[in-house]
Protein backbone atom coordinates (compact mmCIF):
# COMPACT_ATOMS: atom_id res chain seq x y z
CA UNK A 1 0.00 0.00 0.00
CA UNK A 2 1.11 3.43 -0.99
CA UNK A 3 0.63 6.16 1.50
CA UNK A 4 -2.31 7.81 -0.81
CA UNK A 5 -4.16 4.53 -0.20
CA UNK A 6 -3.13 4.47 3.22
CA UNK A 7 -0.13 2.75 5.34
CA UNK A 8 -1.03 0.52 8.14
CA UNK A 9 1.76 0.66 11.40
CA UNK A 10 1.29 -1.88 13.93
CA UNK A 11 2.70 -1.17 17.16
CA UNK A 12 1.18 -4.30 19.70
CA UNK A 13 -2.20 -4.13 19.74
CA UNK A 14 -2.60 -0.75 18.35
CA UNK A 15 -2.35 0.94 15.04
CA UNK A 16 -1.86 4.10 12.93
CA UNK A 17 -3.58 4.77 9.90
CA UNK A 18 -1.28 7.05 7.22
CA UNK A 19 -2.51 8.64 3.92
CA UNK A 20 -0.56 11.43 1.97
CA UNK A 21 -2.19 13.29 -1.07
CA UNK A 22 -1.18 15.56 -2.97
CA UNK A 23 -3.38 18.50 -3.71
CA UNK A 24 -3.19 20.68 -6.45
CA UNK A 25 -4.89 23.66 -4.20
CA UNK A 26 -3.28 26.22 -1.51
CA UNK A 27 -3.32 25.17 2.10
CA UNK A 28 -5.82 27.55 2.56
CA UNK A 29 -8.27 26.04 0.46
CA UNK A 30 -7.81 22.55 1.74
CA UNK A 31 -7.41 23.80 5.51
CA UNK A 32 -11.06 25.63 4.57
CA UNK A 33 -12.58 22.35 3.47
CA UNK A 34 -11.36 20.16 6.63
CA UNK A 35 -12.33 22.58 9.27
CA UNK A 36 -15.49 25.01 8.09
CA UNK A 37 -18.26 23.01 8.92
CA UNK A 38 -20.47 23.96 6.03
CA UNK A 39 -17.73 22.48 4.14
CA UNK A 40 -16.88 19.59 5.45
CA UNK A 41 -20.52 18.91 5.77
CA UNK A 42 -20.30 18.63 1.48
CA UNK A 43 -17.46 15.64 1.48
CA UNK A 44 -17.62 14.12 5.14
CA UNK A 45 -21.22 14.78 6.48
CA UNK A 46 -22.90 17.09 9.12
CA UNK A 47 -20.11 18.73 11.31
CA UNK A 48 -19.90 21.32 14.61
CA UNK A 49 -16.11 22.63 15.24
CA UNK A 50 -15.60 24.70 18.20
CA UNK A 51 -12.21 26.32 16.49
CA UNK A 52 -9.64 26.32 19.33
CA UNK A 53 -7.64 24.63 21.06
CA UNK A 54 -9.17 22.92 23.66
CA UNK A 55 -12.65 23.00 21.49
CA UNK A 56 -14.62 20.31 20.91
CA UNK A 57 -15.40 18.75 17.52
CA UNK A 58 -18.80 16.66 16.61
CA UNK A 59 -19.20 15.02 13.64
CA UNK A 60 -21.76 12.22 12.05
CA UNK A 61 -20.56 11.16 8.86
CA UNK A 62 -22.52 10.35 5.36
CA UNK A 63 -21.23 6.87 5.67
CA UNK A 64 -21.29 3.81 6.75
CA UNK A 65 -24.71 2.84 7.29
CA UNK A 66 -24.99 2.73 10.53
CA UNK A 67 -27.48 4.87 12.73
CA UNK A 68 -26.33 8.00 13.37
CA UNK A 69 -25.71 7.10 17.00
CA UNK A 70 -23.01 4.68 16.05
CA UNK A 71 -21.12 6.93 13.35
CA UNK A 72 -20.85 9.76 15.52
CA UNK A 73 -17.47 10.99 16.35
CA UNK A 74 -16.72 13.42 18.86
CA UNK A 75 -13.59 15.15 20.89
CA UNK A 76 -11.21 17.77 21.91
CA UNK A 77 -9.52 19.48 19.79
CA UNK A 78 -5.63 18.83 21.15
CA UNK A 79 -3.87 21.14 18.14
CA UNK A 80 -5.26 23.83 16.08
CA UNK A 81 -2.59 25.80 14.46
CA UNK A 82 -4.31 27.35 11.35
CA UNK A 83 -3.37 26.99 8.61
CA UNK A 84 -1.19 24.27 9.24
CA UNK A 85 -2.53 21.30 11.53
CA UNK A 86 -5.64 20.51 13.45
CA UNK A 87 -5.74 17.44 15.55
CA UNK A 88 -7.95 15.72 17.72
CA UNK A 89 -9.87 13.37 19.74
CA UNK A 90 -11.66 10.72 18.04
CA UNK A 91 -14.02 9.03 20.46
CA UNK A 92 -16.88 6.68 18.42
CA UNK A 93 -19.02 3.63 19.57
CA UNK A 94 -17.96 1.73 17.43
CA UNK A 95 -13.88 1.68 17.78
CA UNK A 96 -11.75 2.57 20.52
CA UNK A 97 -10.40 5.92 21.53
CA UNK A 98 -8.27 7.59 19.09
CA UNK A 99 -6.70 10.64 17.37
CA UNK A 100 -6.99 12.44 14.23
CA UNK A 101 -4.53 14.43 12.35
CA UNK A 102 -4.23 16.70 9.39
CA UNK A 103 -1.42 18.22 8.53
CA UNK A 104 -0.90 20.20 5.80
CA UNK A 105 2.38 21.09 4.29
CA UNK A 106 2.90 23.77 0.82
CA UNK A 107 3.82 21.70 -1.49
CA UNK A 108 5.36 23.04 -4.85
CA UNK A 109 1.75 24.72 -6.39
CA UNK A 110 0.05 22.48 -3.98
CA UNK A 111 -0.78 21.07 -0.54
CA UNK A 112 0.48 17.79 0.88
CA UNK A 113 -2.35 16.72 3.49
CA UNK A 114 -0.74 14.45 5.36
CA UNK A 115 -3.54 12.76 7.35
CA UNK A 116 -2.86 10.25 10.40
CA UNK A 117 -5.47 8.43 12.58
CA UNK A 118 -3.82 6.07 15.84
CA UNK A 119 -5.01 4.46 18.45
CA UNK A 120 -6.79 2.13 16.57
CA UNK A 121 -6.86 -1.77 17.15
CA UNK A 122 -5.67 -3.64 14.29
CA UNK A 123 -8.73 -4.94 12.87
CA UNK A 124 -10.89 -1.58 13.52
CA UNK A 125 -7.54 -0.16 11.38
CA UNK A 126 -7.73 -2.40 8.35
CA UNK A 127 -11.70 -1.58 8.11
CA UNK A 128 -11.15 2.05 8.28
CA UNK A 129 -8.44 2.04 6.12
CA UNK A 130 -10.90 1.81 3.13
CA UNK A 131 -12.93 4.40 4.73
CA UNK A 132 -10.90 6.69 5.07
CA UNK A 133 -9.65 5.99 1.76
CA UNK A 134 -13.41 6.79 0.44
CA UNK A 135 -13.40 9.93 2.67
CA UNK A 136 -10.24 11.31 1.21
CA UNK A 137 -11.70 10.99 -2.50
CA UNK A 138 -14.60 12.71 -1.40
CA UNK A 139 -12.61 15.57 -0.25
CA UNK A 140 -10.32 15.54 -3.31
CA UNK A 141 -13.84 15.82 -5.87
CA UNK A 142 -14.86 18.32 -3.45
CA UNK A 143 -11.75 20.23 -3.93
CA UNK A 144 -12.29 19.91 -7.65
CA UNK A 145 -15.69 20.50 -8.30
CA UNK A 146 -16.46 17.19 -9.19
CA UNK A 147 -19.85 15.07 -8.25
CA UNK A 148 -18.32 13.14 -4.98
CA UNK A 149 -18.43 9.40 -5.26
CA UNK A 150 -20.68 7.74 -3.03
CA UNK A 151 -18.78 6.72 0.21
CA UNK A 152 -20.35 2.98 0.17
CA UNK A 153 -19.62 2.83 -3.84
CA UNK A 154 -15.92 3.62 -3.59
CA UNK A 155 -15.34 1.93 -0.70
CA UNK A 156 -16.55 -1.19 -2.17
CA UNK A 157 -14.61 -0.16 -5.17
CA UNK A 158 -11.35 -0.41 -2.68
CA UNK A 159 -12.00 -3.62 -0.90
CA UNK A 160 -13.75 -5.46 -3.11
CA UNK A 161 -16.17 -6.25 -0.10
CA UNK A 162 -19.13 -5.31 0.58
CA UNK A 163 -18.83 -6.18 5.03
CA UNK A 164 -18.50 -3.72 7.32
CA UNK A 165 -15.71 -4.72 9.36
CA UNK A 166 -15.49 -2.86 13.29
CA UNK A 167 -13.91 -5.28 16.61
Amino acid sequence: MTAREGKLTVDGDRAVLTFERHLPYSVEAVWSAITDPGERRQWFGETTIDAREGGSIDMVATGPPLPPERKRMTGRILVWDPPRVLEHEWKQPIVEDGVVRYELIPDGDGTLLRFTHRGLGVGNAKGFRSGTHAFLDRLEAYLAGDALPDWMTRRQEITGSTRLEFD
